[in-house]
């Protein structure tokens, strides 16, 4: 019998985790007596962070504090994307963190590139923002995993393996 097996490779942060995260921020910001006084805020969006603070300094100290709170929370720091910092009205700072999700068409086709560059019986096809891999051998896809662990320190995001069969 023929079976094929699968996974798929995504990008993808638990949404709830960084609701916590940004929970967590927020409370240390208004508790902290260095932060206490600098009406800092933090607006999550849908695909972003909106951090508005007095100065460079409390927002690097947010910025601490973000990327502590998500570490603990178990988010990958590769998920965040800090943008240059633009002064708001009454001397303030502004800065927007970009969350990353999904797989661009463009790191889709490295990676399935580098796949079959590397192993020549894997079918690796693009879905949308994920990558479907498949084998009629179970050990090749593990071995294409741990090819994947490896390549993804190099790579600006995280990567995910579902749907394992």
């Amino acid at each position: 019998m023929a079976d094929n097996y699968s996974f798929d490779v995504v990008s993808d942060f638990d949404r709830q985790e960084l609701v916590n995260a940004v929970d967590q921020l927020t409370r240390e910001v208004g508790q902290r007596y260095d932060l206490k006084d600098s009406n800092t805020i933090v607006d999550l969006e849908e695909t972003a962070l909106i951090i508005t603070t007095d100065t460079e300094m409390t927002l690097q100290s947010v910025q601490d504090i973000l990327r502590n709170k998500a570490t603990k929370r178990k988010i990958s720091l590769k998920v965040f994307d800090f943008q240059p910092h633009e002064s708001s009205g009454g001397n303030r700072v502004k800065q927007r963190v970009l969350l990353k999700k999904g797989l661009s068409q463009e790191i889709s086709k490295k990676i399935s590139k580098s796949i079959r560059d590397q192993f020549k019986k894997i079918n690796v096809s693009i879905q949308g923002e994920s990558l479907r891999v498949t084998s009629k051998n179970k050990d090749d896809l593990q071995s294409v995993i741990a090819f994947l662990r490896e390549k993804e320190e190099n790579l600006d995001l995280p990567l995910q393996f579902e749907n394992y069969r």
